[in-house]
């Protein structure tokens, strides 16, 4: 009976909300009389009284638009006393990036054991004569919205914070620490050291072999000298690096005259006074006023010599993953450097030739238009990448393409890249060539919205040359390469003798002179030289 009960108390309490609301009728529509009805017919072809997005709204003020002034984006450049330069570069909003760039790398390590720079990456932004311990220092960023970071190329070693620019003082003072006053404690070498070991004894079990591979093609291109001494230190190095030795290199290294203070979004009159009061007032950890000091460094020019490099090994599986047990080979060319007038030529070349994994996603934007694309991995089965290169230094460039096969495949896998480099030096369509030009320029000009790229271009460019050449100087630069100046590239590359570096199970891999004979002009102009490809042996 209390179910029965229940119902008829929520029916009245229904009936009661319906005898306070209008009644609706189901089946009959409710129109608003507000609503202005336009007062003529529409015409048959228009759904809508306001006019078309393709005229202007009538009775409306003109549009202003903000108007883009060459100054606000012009590199200022300060050299101060001691040979130190400083660079800025204005930029709208609210964060800076700012850093120190030093010519500083593995390129200089002749005279050291090899791997100091890749301790010194371990070690930046660590405890200094001004903060006594690492987390002093972050806790100083983080009252700034700072983040940091330190990372090395071959010949280059940067520094770089973003920060609110309120806190520009302490930021540059925060670089100023630690690029010129680390502690280099014991702990922190043994720290350091044992983040290099476990760094070594973890990059051979991985299936990414990128940073190996570009290691090896160095070392192959230029033998024993600069560009080829290793990016990674070696393991019989690990345990000989101590204190002494890398306060030895910062010496001779990290001198005034081989270092530029760059910052984006500040302006260039009070960061030089900051840069002033923290890198040259403030004296380094190794200054000693008694002692006359003359920094020795290498400055011996790269030079190329060719050859291969080869490690047999058992190169890791993707966990998870169902793609077979992978062999790779990288072919390389000198190419030139980038303040040779056929660097854009090369760069243009570069995206040309374009690549990557078979299984990459995407349009045109993606390069699936590219030669390693049309011509390689759509119509070889077997190759599960082909990616190209160009790395370009102060005296010199290395142009290559990394490819990966199973091991049964490698013999054709290096045939098939030798023989595309060779056809570079073939004809050029106007589709392709108008492609690359398009997809390289979108793509400086979208790398360059970034406002830590900018600030490393800034940085690079004035440690190299002394000013800044602003992205439209390489736009029309860009524009102007013809298909004979990439043939012309081509053959300058080709004339060269090629460097070879593989890794994996290589019992397959042809010999070095087969290589070399597929990239001969002579085969490249007339019919591929060699025995025919197997498209479906297993």
């Amino acid at each position: 009976m209390s179910h029965v009960s229940d119902m008829k108390v929520l029916f009245s309490r229904l009936c009661s909300v319906k005898n306070g609301l209008p009644t609706f009728k189901y089946g009959s529509r409710s129109f608003s009389q507000n609503i202005d009805r336009p007062q003529e017919p529409l015409p048959k072809e228009s759904v809508s009284p306001l006019p078309p997005l393709s005229e202007p709204m009538q009775n409306l003020p003109p549009v202003a638009y903000a108007s883009s002034k060459s100054e606000n984006y012009a590199t200022e450049v300060t050299i101060l006393k001691n040979g130190l330069r400083v660079a800025s570069e204005k930029k709208f909003g609210q964060f800076c990036t700012a850093g120190v760039v030093v010519d500083s790398g593995p390129r200089y390590e002749v005279a050291y054991p090899n791997g100091i720079c890749h301790f010194l990456e371990k070690l930046s932004f660590g405890a200094t004569h001004k903060f006594p311990t690492r987390d002093v220092m972050l806790r100083e960023l983080e009252r700034h919205g700072g983040i940091c970071d330190c990372q090395g190329s071959r010949d280059t070693t940067v520094y770089a914070t973003s920060a609110d620019s309120r806190g520009l003082e302490a930021v540059t003072q925060v670089l100023a620490e630690v690029t010129l006053r680390p502690q280099l404690s014991t702990d922190e070498i043994e720290s350091a050291r044992q983040a290099v070991a476990f760094e070594l004894e973890t990059i051979s079990m991985r299936p990414e072999q990128e940073t190996i591979l570009m290691d090896m093609i160095h070392s192959a291109a230029y033998k024993g000298n600069t560009l080829g001494l290793p990016k990674i230190c070696p393991t019989e190095n690990v345990y000989k690096i101590d204190r002494g030795v890398i306060i030895n290199y910062l010496r001779n290294h990290y001198t005034p005259d081989r270092m530029v203070v760059a910052a984006v979004g500040v302006e260039h009159k009070p960061f030089v006074e900051y840069v002033q009061k923290y890198f040259v007032d403030m004296k380094p950890t190794w200054y000693e006023d008694t002692e006359a000091f003359t920094p020795v460094t290498d400055k011996s020019i790269a030079q190329y010599t060719g050859g291969i490099e080869q490690e047999e090994c058992e190169i890791p599986l993707y966990p998870g993953s169902d793609l077979p047990e992978l062999s790779h080979v990288v072919i390389g060319l000198e190419s030139c450097s980038h303040g040779d007038p056929d660097f854009v030529a090369t760069c243009v070349l570069n995206m040309m030739m374009g690549g990557g994994g078979s299984f990459s996603a995407g349009g045109p934007g993606k390069g699936m238009y590219t030669r390693l694309y049309t011509n390689v991995l759509n119509r070889y089965h077997w190759m599960f990448n082909a990616t190209a290169y160009n790395h370009a230094y102060g005296d010199t460039g290395l142009f290559c393409v990394h490819s990966a096969a199973p091991p049964a495949r490698l013999h054709d896998t290096a045939l098939v890249i030798a023989r595309e480099l060779a056809n570079m030096a073939g004809s050029v369509g106007d589709t392709e060539l108008r492609r690359a030009k398009t997809q390289l320029q979108s793509m400086l000009l979208m790398n360059l919205e970034a406002r830590p790229v900018v600030f490393e271009d800034v940085g690079r460019q004035v440690l190299a040359t002394g000013k800044r050449k602003s992205p439209s100087f390489f736009i029309k630069e860009i524009e102007k390469v013809t298909a004979d100046d990439i043939i012309r590239v081509a053959r300058r590359m080709l004339s060269k003798k090629p460097s070879v570096a593989a890794r994996g199970k290589l019992t397959h891999l042809p010999s070095f002179e087969d290589i070399q004979a597929n990239m001969s002009l002579t085969s490249s102009e007339s019919s591929p030289q060699g025995r025919r490809l197997n498209l479906f042996r297993v």
